[in-house]
Formats: C-alpha cells, sequence, structure tokens
C-alpha cells in the first residue's frame, strides 16, 4: 500500500465545490467559544459538502486567523451567515419544512444509530456551547433530539467531534446505499 499524494486525491476546487449539489444538512453552532472548534466543523462541512452553517449567538465568525488554523480554507468553501439569536434560527428553518435536531442528551432523545433520515428532506443539526451544550429554549424549539450514545465515564463529547459524528452518520444513511 502507497500512501497517496495531495495531487493525485483529486479534490474539487472552490469553484466546483460551490458548484456541487450539496448534502441536504445545515449545521447550527450556537455560543461556540472555541475557535478551533469552529474550524473544525467548517472542516467537516466541506468534506461532506455541507448546504450552509450558521453561526449564532457568541460564535466568532470568519476571517480569523484561530478559526482558518483548523478549517484550513473550508471558510472559503463553504455556505455560511451569522445571526444572533439561535431561536430566530430554529423558526425561520422550520418555517422553510427544515427538519430541527438539537444534539443533546435531553428525555426522549433519539439515540444516532437508531435515527432514520427521510428521502427528500433537509435537516438542520443544531450544536450548542461546550459547557451548557444546547439551550432549553433551543431544545424546546426543535423538532426532536438526536443523542450520541457515550459509554465512559465523561458526559459529553467535544462539539466538533460531537459534529463530525453526527454529519457522518446521516451523511452515509443520506448517500449509501445509492
Amino acid at each position: 500500500m502507497r500512501k497517496l499524494e495531495n495531487s493525485e486525491l483529486e479534490r474539487k476546487s472552490i469553484e466546483d465545490f460551490k458548484k456541487s449539489d450539496k448534502t441536504p444538512l445545515i449545521l447550527v453552532l450556537d455560543d461556540i467559544r472555541s475557535l478551533h472548534n469552529i474550524g473544525s466543523v467548517f472542516r467537516t462541512a466541506d468534506a461532506f459538502l455541507i448546504e450552509k452553517i450558521y453561526l449564532c449567538g457568541i460564535t466568532a465568525t470568519p476571517p480569523n486567523k484561530e478559526i482558518h488554523k483548523t478549517a484550513l480554507g473550508a471558510t472559503d468553501t463553504v455556505t455560511w451567515e451569522h445571526q444572533e439569536n439561535v431561536l430566530e434560527v430554529i423558526t425561520k428553518l422550520k418555517k422553510e419544512n427544515i427538519l430541527t435536531l438539537a444534539i443533546e442528551q435531553v428525555e426522549s432523545a433519539t439515540f444516532l444509530q437508531e435515527f432514520q433520515v427521510e428521502k427528500d428532506q433537509k435537516y438542520a443539526l443544531v450544536f450548542g456551547n461546550e459547557v451548557f451544550g444546547v439551550s432549553q429554549e433551543a431544545v424546546a424549539l426543535c423538532d426532536g433530539c438526536i443523542e450520541i450514545p457515550q459509554l465512559g465515564t465523561k458526559h459529553s463529547l467535544n462539539i466538533s467531534v460531537s459534529a463530525g459524528i453526527v454529519v457522518w452518520d446521516l451523511f452515509q444513511k443520506m448517500k449509501w446505499p445509492n
């Protein structure tokens, strides 16, 4: 086995990325403190052709050199928008018939492995603050909640790790077997 060179990976240009059909997922980041987490989510969104990222509340926005450290240019490809109020964003998305799902540990959450995607449905995934998670108000407004099962001693995962896990899971459920 030989490791591939970057030139052999046949990656899209920025222009090709923008023209590509997107995965029907929108990411909503609410009050994310870590610039590296924000950049990492951008990079994941680029990898899976995510439609858009909403940066809400205190979540920093590009251009920012600390976001760029982990995004590595993904802020130039992934469409994003800053909105002050996450509740307004969730309400707007729901009016557009986008199913909104908080990624949080709540009563009656659906475990990720049990969540089934619906054909031709667009989803918005709401990720919350590193310490406090998704606010109760946002959870109550969402159409549902997905929980990532955890078996160890910790109560949560890093937000960028959570985003990567959930985005990959929904992406593969939407795209394979096709």
